[in-house]
């Protein structure tokens, strides 16, 4: 392939990466306002956050075709072919992780449409929600940098998200025993706890899609060790 043709590849290449990072900023822009309107019962932020869902599905569509028009103009192979496998990979979880912000707003309107007994006040959900911010942007810098170390934190922090999630779980029930007339309202917030524990998983993927890029390796459902030693072992 000439010099040229070479450059204009890697400008390409380098384009994609930063539409991958373009939507990533507006995916955790979306958390943050979803997260937000289920603090401060802001009904019309939360549907300013599914309204704009369409936006993050927009992009995950262009830079889609956009790899597709690489994949067949270039041919790329090995380590080029693998770093658009990568963001195809990627811009997918990234959709997803839009959806569950949506899905988080959908619940706000729903519980503060009417007045209802209420459950005790889930601070836990936003630590939850902090985490997997974290696990989001923490991922979205592994794959910015292609730095292992990032994602293997992505990793563990996960396995305190599933903590966070299934602590969560554990109040909800206690609360619906005691006191039936909570039990819509608890729904709602395990809908939402549900939500931001998918969060962590599709961040999760997307570190795991960062080993693969470098190493070549599957490191899918290796559990937490297997991961470390498969993204932190210098060969």
């Amino acid at each position: 392939m000439p010099e040229h043709t070479l450059k204009q590849f890697d400008a390409e290449l380098e384009t994609l990466r930063a539409r991958v990072l373009q939507m990533g900023g507006l995916v955790e822009e979306q958390i943050v306002r979803a997260m937000d309107a289920l603090t401060s019962g802001n009904v019309q932020l939360a549907q300013r956050v599914v309204d704009e869902d369409h936006r993050v599905n927009g992009l995950e569509v262009a830079i889609d075709e956009e790899c597709s028009t690489i994949i067949a103009r270039r041919q790329p192979a090995a380590v080029d072919l693998r770093m658009l496998m990568m963001v195809v990979k990627t811009i997918t979880d990234l959709e997803r992780i839009g959806d569950e912000a949506a899905k988080i707003a959908r619940m706000t309107q729903l519980i503060y449409e009417t007045d209802r007994p209420s459950v005790p006040r889930m601070t836990d959900i936003g630590r939850m929600a902090d985490i997997a911010r974290g696990m989001l942007r923490n991922a979205l810098d592994s794959f910015a940098r292609l730095d292992l170390a990032v994602a293997a934190k992505v990793v563990r922090q996960d396995e305190q998200v599933d903590d966070s999630f299934r602590g969560i779980l554990r109040q909800l029930i206690t609360f619906m025993m005691e006191d039936p007339r909570t039990i819509s309202h608890a729904i709602e917030i395990l809908f939402v706890a549900k939500a931001i524990e998918r969060v962590g998983d599709h961040a999760k993927n997307m570190s795991e899609y960062v080993v693969y890029m470098v190493k070549g390796k599957d490191v899918r459902h290796t559990g937490v060790e297997g991961f470390e030693r498969e993204a932190l072992t210098q060969r």
